[in-house]
């Protein structure tokens, strides 16, 4: 009775030093154990003898160094992807969801917001419109967005940036428009664009990206506490 070569070992012989999580390694391990076990068979049902077959099917793969390295280079890859997309694109997404659609059934719903004016007067344009039941909502969903994020194992730079994601487009908004202010300084009245640009600055960047830490900040400090008590109370 012919013994089957064992391909796992094989391989696991072969990609000694690949540098990847446990489950990974297994993962990649058993795959390419699979395809050489089939290609071993393919070739006994060719007549090639036991040990023929081995050389064979061991033979396609030409260096593996080289291919322990493109595999660790893709598998990389490809967690750094996923990783940033867990823990920062969905939570802020979701975060940013969120607020835009409590924002519309505020509106909706029609309650009236905090209007100001550039210079306090009621004949002034209104230049920064405040929902403060907008913001109070803030709160929570900052709390939401950190949660997500560290659920997933986000660092406190991946953490923060899911929080205030929602506050993000209004930033870049700003930074565009003030250069831009600047340099037409000329063509319009500058200090009132100014201080109108400031005022809306803080209405739809400083007090929501507040809210937004105000909820997001004290999940992040209690996921670190237990992360930390939690390896601390490993023997």
């Amino acid at each position: 009775m012919r013994t089957m070569p064992d391909w796992e070992a094989l391989v696991r012989e072969r990609l000694a030093g690949l540098s990847l999580e446990r489950h990974e390694r297994r993962e990649v391990i058993a795959e390419l154990a699979a395809h050489l076990e089939e290609t071993f068979e393919e070739l006994r049902r060719q007549g090639l003898s036991e040990e023929a077959a081995v050389d064979r099917a061991l033979s396609q793969v030409k260096n593996w160094q080289s291919l322990r390295r493109k595999i660790q280079t893709a598998r990389r890859k490809g967690n750094v992807m996923t990783n940033r997309v867990r823990q920062w694109w969905l939570p802020g997404f979701v975060a940013l969801f969120l607020s835009v659609m409590l924002l519309r059934a505020i509106e909706f719903i029609g309650i009236k917001p905090l209007i100001v004016s550039a210079h306090g007067s009621q004949l002034s344009a209104p230049v920064a419109v405040i929902y403060l039941p907008w913001l109070l909502s803030l709160i929570p969903i900052g709390a939401i967005a950190a949660y997500l994020a560290g659920r997933a194992g986000g660092s406190q730079r991946a953490v923060f940036l899911s929080t205030v994601f929602p506050v993000l487009p209004h930033l870049g908004f700003f930074l565009v428009v003030f250069p831009v202010v600047l340099i037409l300084d000329d063509h319009v009245a500058h200090n009132i664009m100014i201080s109108g640009l400031f005022m809306s600055l803080a209405a739809w960047v400083v007090l929501p990206g507040v809210a937004l830490l105000a909820g997001g900040l004290p999940v992040q400090l209690l996921q670190g506490r237990r992360m930390a008590s939690g390896h601390i109370a490993k023997p």
